[in-house]
């Protein structure tokens, strides 16, 4: 019984300096040198670092590679630490992390105005962090200039939870050039994935690689007007034949008229012309021409397309061998009154740049041809035979050469004929 009497002032003196101990370590961490600190073992499983205060904590040599599974970081409260300028570039993360809980954490205060400056560009994490809970993790404070260059995150990140982690602080700046986050990523696709050229592994065999339909080159024919004027006793053309692609093609075109009686007599433009798109609604002509009614060659160059509220044009110019300048105006709409009857006005206006007497020639605008066509397409709208009105007139000096010959000044008829393509 004296022996017990004489310890006990020992023994409370012991525990009451314990005590004072344990609270100045939890109450000032700063400036602690963890580089050396080993937590490899099994010994963090189960740990509460809810209360923590860890401002200017060096972790640069610190060893996580442990199992750290069950470690519990929901109330841990980092709102008041300074964190600039913290060393986190030989930090080893590599071990098991699974099940460890930042759902709770607070990172959303003032940490010594914002994180700048961290450094994470050796950091290793590395090992299994699947499972890992940042739902509730507050990093709304200001992390601008942090450097991740080097964070190596290859590890095993899958099922970790981000649903309800708060970056909406300022993170402007911070590098991430050289982080390593493999180990996010799902792996080798699936060995059902479809191939990127959708071969899925098969040769394309005899007929060779499949072309999309823009690039293929294809040909058509397209017969404008094929009609006959009942007054005038002509047959009235037009017909377009092209080859190649959406981008690139050779055109032959030809429009005029052949009459049916006396000499029979055919006067008829055509041309060979390399086409190109040249906008959306516009494309480009240029070739070479001929005209048999004054038997001459020439160059053309045109563009056609469609001008608002949908109205066919075409321009097109001849330079004839002796120096003549032909210029060709059209415009077409059609007026659609059901799937199948369509009302097609037409207007064209010719004109030359000088006088040429032995063609009926004169400079300016010479004639103006205008008609109006009910056409009924059929057949997937290939074929539309139609009846219409046509009406000529000449214009300028024109007008009075031909009273001079002795011939009309303004004619009209009825029409009919087809217009097809295939």
């Amino acid at each position: 019984m004296k022996i017990f009497k004489k310890n006990l002032p020992f023994v409370g003196l012991s525990s009451l300096v314990l005590l004072t101990s344990s609270f100045a370590t939890a109450a000032e961490m700063s400036d602690m040198d963890h580089s050396g600190m080993d937590m490899s073992g099994d010994m963090m499983s189960g740990m509460d670092m809810s209360g923590m205060d860890m401002s200017d904590m060096d972790h640069s040599g610190m060893d996580m590679s442990g199992d750290m599974s069950g470690m519990d970081h929901s109330g841990m409260d980092m709102s008041g630490m300074d964190m600039s300028d913290m060393d986190h570039s030989g930090m080893d993360m590599s071990g098991d992390m699974s099940g460890m809980d930042h759902s709770g954490m607070d990172m959303s205060g003032d940490m010594s105005g914002d994180m700048s400056d961290m450094d994470h560009s050796g950091m290793d994490m590395s090992g299994d962090m699947s499972g890992m809970d940042h739902s509730g993790m507050d990093m709304s404070g200001d992390m601008s200039d942090m450097d991740h260059s080097g964070m190596d995150m290859s590890g095993d990140m899958s099922d970790m939870d981000h649903s309800g982690m708060d970056m909406s602080g300022d993170m402007s700046g911070m590098d991430h050039s050289g982080m390593d986050m493999s180990g996010m990523q799902g792996g080798q696709p699936p060995a059902d994935a479809r191939s990127p050229d959708y071969s899925n592994g098969v040769p394309y065999g005899q007929y060779g690689k499949p072309m999309m339909m823009g690039s293929m080159p294809l040909w058509g024919v397209s017969v404008d007007d094929l009609g006959y004027q009942f007054d005038e006793d002509q047959i009235n053309f037009e017909a377009t034949g092209w080859y190649g692609t959406d981008s690139n093609r050779i055109r032959l075109r030809t429009e005029g008229s052949a009459q049916t009686k006396d000499d029979k007599e055919i006067d008829s433009l055509s041309s060979l012309a390399y086409w190109k798109p040249l906008s959306i609604f516009w494309n480009g002509e240029a070739g070479v021409a001929y005209d048999t009614e004054n038997d001459k060659s020439a160059l053309m160059a045109g563009i056609v397309g469609t001008v608002p509220y949908f109205i066919e044009t075409d321009v097109r110019a001849y330079l004839y061998t002796d120096g003549q300048l032909r210029l060709d105006l059209g415009a077409e709409y059609e007026w659609r009154l059901d799937q199948h009857w369509v009302v097609i006005p037409e207007v064209g206006l010719t004109a030359f740049s000088k006088d040429d007497h032995d063609n009926d020639i004169t400079k300016g605008f010479n004639e103006m041809e205008a008609e109006v066509r009910l056409t009924y397409e059929t057949f997937s709208r290939q074929l539309a035979p139609y009846v219409g009105f046509s009406y000529e007139t000449a214009l300028g000096k024109a007008r009075g050469q031909r009273r001079q010959e002795d011939e009309s000044v303004d004619s009209s008829s009825l029409t009919a004929g087809v217009k097809f393509w295939f």
